[in-house]
């Protein structure tokens, strides 16, 4: 089994998969009453295992279970804390997506944030780590980062948040939200888990200039605003297993090949590569990431896997471009610290990306091919 994160491959997956007709159609005759919710289990099981043995077959090592059993990245892991619900916004879901809109659903804080102990995530992973197990694979579990509700209360709250009611205090939010995670973690860690992953889209929502300056005009410092996201994450970490390697995913949105944020990384470099992560997952997959120069600042022996493969469209990427700018990125971070992957997943919501399974396989053999070939792993 991995114990750190140089025992990991070269090449990795962020971890959203193309959701089959089957579970799409299972999903909505749930919603509409016409199975049950055990029927719906037997279904999401039964096609994630089937997911693994592909994923297996294409020649990943670190396998997840797709986010077959969410609708969102997010959403369904956040609801499902105690103090979080889920509603239906008036004036629909709170960002504005540079192409398809997102469904108007979201989260808001209703009381003091705790860890649910009794969090459905905790059966899907088990269910995860037991296919996985079976196939002698790393089973990796991926929920959002704790900022994901620092975002949504505080910097791109739409007014109707009640979060000064709940915490006059604001530094006792901060702590319940680093707390709640550090409770995830164990509960995750005493399942079994040695392989979990942060998905953020608060690093790039405050590397957009359009939304570093609407902080401003709220009376938010985004310098300020960074530097509560790392000391969120680090009291979150604070107590990690050592043999448990935690990543990150930097998304600037991912919603049927639409996005939200664009920017580099250099506003948030310093702070963002001073969490206490085992690595960072980076899009690096065109101009709106901007350059590898901010990667001075991560620290020799953290991991950086490259998002070079776009997970958006369907056309594949030159090989001998990919590795020019793997090249490229060592100016910054030495060769064995870096790994290769898509930019995102291939469905962050449950509608998917505007490519067919097939074009995922390829995208994936993609990254493991050009992974073999620069690190020979």
């Amino acid at each position: 089994m991995t114990k750190t994160i140089k025992d990991l491959a070269h090449y990795d997956i962020v971890g959203s998969f193309l959701r089959p007709e089957e579970l799409k159609k299972a999903r909505k005759d749930f919603s509409e009453g016409k199975i049950s919710q055990d029927e719906l289990k037997e279904i999401e099981d039964r096609l994630i295992d089937e997911l693994v043995e592909k994923e297996k077959e294409v020649g990943l090592k670190a396998v997840t279970d797709g986010e077959f059993n969410r609708g969102w990245w997010h959403i369904d892991f956040l609801e499902n804390l105690d103090g979080v619900e889920g509603y239906i916004p008036q004036t629909g879901y709170n960002q504005q997506f540079k192409g398809t809109d997102a469904p108007a659903y979201n989260v808001r804080v209703v009381g003091k944030v705790k860890f649910n102990p009794n969090h459905p995530f905790l059966k899907n992973f088990s269910y995860l780590k037991e296919v996985a197990d079976k196939r002698n694979l790393i089973a990796k579990a991926t929920i959002p980062s704790p900022t994901m509700l620092y975002r949504q209360e505080i910097l791109a709250n739409d007014g109707s948040s009640k979060l000064k009611e709940i915490y006059p205090n604001i530094e006792e939010f901060y702590a319940d939200l680093s707390q709640t995670y550090a409770d995830a973690i164990k509960a995750f860690y005493d399942l079994g888990c040695r392989y979990l992953q942060f998905d953020d889209t608060n690093w790039a929502f405050l590397v957009d200039k359009n939304k570093r300056e609407s902080l401003l005009e709220k009376g938010i410092d985004p310098k300020e605003a960074t530097k509560i996201s790392k000391e969120i994450i680090n009291n979150a970490l604070a107590n990690k297993p050592d043999n448990l390697i935690i990543t990150t995913h930097v998304c600037r949105g991912n919603h049927a090949s639409s996005w939200l944020f664009s920017g580099g990384y250099e506003a948030v470099a310093e702070d963002l590569f001073d969490t206490d992560y085992d690595g960072y997952f980076l899009e690096f997959d065109d101009a709106r990431s901007g350059s590898f120069e901010p990667l001075r600042f991560v620290p020799a022996g953290k991991r950086v896997v490259l998002g070079l493969i776009t997970s958006k469209k369907p056309e594949l990427e030159d090989k001998d471009e990919l590795k020019r700018k793997i090249q490229e990125a060592t100016k910054y971070v030495d060769l064995d610290d870096l790994a290769l992957s898509t930019q995102c997943g291939f469905a962050s919501t449950e509608e998917g990306n505007k490519l067919t399974e097939k074009d995922q396989e390829n995208k994936l053999k993609l990254v493991i091919e050009t992974a073999k070939e620069v690190w020979g792993d």
